[in-house]
């Protein structure tokens, strides 16, 4: 039953996936751009390389004949993965899948164009003039992101056409990969959004996690709380999206389909991960019976998962660094933390800081029925009591 699997990328979502395939008796080979990332400090191995680099990650692949790949991050070479797919090797969830999720134009135009699910207005530009005429089409506010991108990074909500050019330039700089291109959307004024972790299985039913609720500044990941306020008719109709568009995608293992919900005008599919979400690390609570991590390594090892149940309330919140340095970062305020109940601190290991980077988390959990914004407001104050510096 062990299986070596190369790992591509060893963030904090990593490291957590690699704990739990540790404690099923994996091997783990973990790979990212630099050394000491998260979750090579839990592998069996480790590779420091960039995974844009095809070369290097056909080496790293005919090196350690893994059995199983799983990508963590979009900034990948994925069109190698449909060539190690062939070779008889299990990509996560798929290559096909990795494809069209590491790419917002893939994957949007899936879901708007072939399976007819609700997203908002889009239009695509290379350049700062074609962005400009999109934003004339779709009107003002819009939103801006680049085709390939992770934590909410290039993103804007552009207010009036002065903003446009500031947009494009903040786009092509937190761009991932070497694509220059942005997608434009029609701003959705929604009420709330979501993320409904769906697990696909080699030989069971899809499955779904109760929702998470989360806060996002800049399009990044600042808190997510369990179970977000939903109902019954919106859970329906994303479940049936979420459903219909993993299906498409094939493969197996653990997604992250975020959705807008609105009163007025329903539930808008909005992105999806074929991967762990960071805004389920609220699961790190014990909310459900099985977190998002051990779920992803039950399904990409195709180890039976029964049911998913909601056992308690969670929230979680970020600790950002406010500073930016190769040093290795210290802490001071855990103790403060420790002297919470009910509350977890998780440190992610990160060997350098830059200015807002997620640096740990601190997770708090409640019985069910709990005031859940009286636990997201204590677990907001307790990430405050951490200093990095």
């Amino acid at each position: 039953m062990t299986k070596k699997i190369l790992l591509l990328g060893s963030g904090e979502l990593g490291k957590e996936f690699v704990i739990a395939c540790k404690r099923k008796g994996q091997y783990v080979v973990a790979c990212d751009s630099y050394a000491g990332a998260p979750a090579m400090q839990v592998a069996d191995d480790c590779e420091v390389f960039s995974m844009l680099d095809g070369d290097a990650l056909e080496a790293a692949v005919k090196k350690h004949q893994p059995d199983i790949i799983v990508p963590e991050i979009e900034a990948i070479r994925t069109e190698r993965l449909y060539d190690f797919e062939k070779q008889g090797i299990q990509v996560v969830p798929s290559a096909r899948a990795v494809n069209f999720t590491m790419n917002r134009k893939a994957i949007r135009d899936l879901a708007a164009k072939e399976l007819g699910l609700k997203t908002a207005r889009y239009f695509y530009a290379k350049s700062l003039d074609e962005l400009r005429e999109a934003a004339r089409k779709i009107g003002f506010p819009c939103v801006v992101k680049p085709l390939m991108s992770s934590s909410g990074k290039g993103q804007s909500v552009v207010r009036n056409a002065d903003e446009l050019q500031q947009a494009w330039e903040y786009g092509c700089s937190g761009s991932r990969g070497d694509i220059a291109e942005m997608i434009i959307e029609e701003f959705i004024h929604f009420d709330s959004e979501i993320t409904l972790l769906t697990v696909t299985q080699k030989n069971g039913p899809t499955l779904f996690c109760p929702p998470v609720g989360h806060v996002q500044i800049h399009g990044d990941y600042r808190e997510s709380f369990q179970p977000a306020p939903i109902t019954p008719d919106q859970l329906a109709e994303a479940q049936r999206m979420a459903a219909k568009v993993t299906e498409a995608l094939t493969g197996a293992g653990i997604w992250g389909v975020e959705f807008f919900l609105s009163q007025k005008d329903g539930v808008y599919f909005s992105e999806l991960s074929p991967r762990p979400h960071d805004t389920g690390m609220v699961t790190l609570a014990g909310t459900q019976n099985l977190s998002e991590f051990e779920l992803h390594c039950r399904a990409v090892l195709g180890l039976p998962i029964p049911e998913i149940t909601q056992e308690r309330c969670g929230a979680s919140a970020v600790i950002l660094s406010p500073i930016a340095s190769k040093e290795r970062p210290r802490y001071r305020g855990e103790e403060e933390v420790c002297k919470l109940t009910d509350t977890y601190l998780r440190l992610f290991g990160k060997p350098y800081t830059r200015l807002n980077r997620r640096m740990g988390v601190v997770v708090c959990y409640a019985p069910l029925g709990s005031n859940l914004n009286a636990l997201r407001d204590k677990c907001k104050a307790a990430a405050t009591k951490v200093e990095v510096y």
